[in-house]
């Protein structure tokens, strides 16, 4: 179902448009995903007006997004959004802003990642200094999916003087509130959209925080490795396009008198792509039944799927672009387009280097 409305609204030419429009999505098409599909309400419990699934489904449906690069807010919304409020929240808050998700109504991002780029607790800069009955937000926050079309984003800031893991707390900010200001960043790809989003003395309500005071982070923590997978699982869509377009083009271009795919060399890039893109199969979905079960090893499942699937992602992509030959970089081929999405993504949470030396430091190397 999902690949037969994105092969009717999300192809090649509806891609370009929607990644150069204002939002960097086609509204039309996000109203319908919410309103007639659902996909926000994937893994919203139905007690919130959800479909109650797990992050094995999740997978599955952003590897089909994946595939056709979907310019949405639906990573935003549902793998960082949902997720953290699913982690974070409590009954209240996921109540006031599950059911708006799960319509396709409200837009919500996470606000975590700063000047540094830095993914970890110490990345977090930002400060919520209490003010009564009240937070105040400080700060500026960098690399936000679709910021600059959020209704709601969720906002990671530390009480002044701490550091680490200690005082990190989550805050529910509107994107109207006094003292938020967000831009749009000019990005390498066009078909997701990050923002920069500036905090000066934003106040916040104490019930806008998500979680104990000061305690947010094994909660964000387990929302940042959930998300880690939907992305890993996305890339893997990616790297099978990369390949099936490589294939396509090396069927359909003669030279010396054959199709190039006849030849060795071209047959073992394709056979190359084909081991990354199965490995990457792989990790993806074993890393997303850790993440559907609970599991104790999710942490090292999310870093071991997201820098395989970054690096066979880049890979499948710059052995299609080899194989389309000049070609491959022109506006009239979507290979520049992947090959794009493929460098941003694999920065996105954490590169893959990020993720293996957190992986060495789990199992004590």
């Amino acid at each position: 179902m999902a690949r037969a409305f994105l092969a009717d609204h999300a192809g090649s030419e509806a891609l370009r448009a929607a990644s150069e429009g204002g939002l960097g999505h086609d509204a039309e098409v996000w109203k319908r995903i919410g309103g007639e599909l659902g996909w926000p309400s994937l893994i919203v419990p139905e007690a919130e007006g959800g479909l109650g699934l797990g992050f094995v489904e999740l997978a599955a449906l952003l590897e089909t997004t994946g595939e056709v690069l979907l310019c949405s807010p639906l990573f935003a919304t549902v793998a960082l959004g949902a997720n953290v409020l699913l982690a974070a929240g409590d009954e209240a808050q996921r109540g006031a802003l599950l059911p708006g998700i799960a319509e396709g109504h409200s837009i919500v991002t996470l606000a975590h990642a700063e000047a540094a780029g830095r993914w970890d607790a110490d990345g977090v800069g930002a400060t919520c200094e209490r003010r009564g009955d009240a937070f105040v937000l400080r700060g500026a926050k960098r690399h936000v999916v679709d910021g600059h079309c959020a209704d709601h984003l969720l906002v990671s800031a530390r009480a002044p003087g701490s550091a680490g893991e200690a005082g990190v707390s989550l805050f529910v900010v509107p994107a109207d509130a006094p003292g938020l200001t967000r831009r749009a960043l000019p990005t390498m790809d066009r078909t997701r959209r990050l923002a920069t989003v500036e905090l000066d003395g934003v106040e916040v309500p104490a019930s806008a925080r998500l979680g104990e005071e000061g305690g947010a982070w094994p909660a964000l923590s387990l929302a940042l490795d959930r998300a880690t997978v939907a992305l890993a699982a996305e890339q893997l869509g990616g790297a099978q396009r990369c390949l099936d377009l490589a294939v396509a083009y090396a069927k359909e271009r003669v030279q010396f008198g054959r199709p190039i795919g006849s030849f060795q060399a071209v047959k073992h890039q394709c056979a190359d792509m084909m081991v990354h893109v199965e490995s990457a199969r792989s990790a993806a979905y074993w890393a997303a039944c850790i993440a559907a079960d609970g599991g104790s090893e999710l942490p090292e499942a999310a870093s071991m799927a997201k820098a395989w699937c970054s690096d066979a992602f880049f890979a499948c992509a710059a052995i299609c672009l080899q194989i389309h030959g000049g070609v491959g970089f022109t506006w009239e081929y979507d290979v520049h387009l992947y090959l794009k999405r493929a460098r941003s993504s694999a920065t996105l949470l954490g590169d893959a280097s990020f993720h293996r030396e957190r992986v060495a430091r789990r199992i004590g190397l």
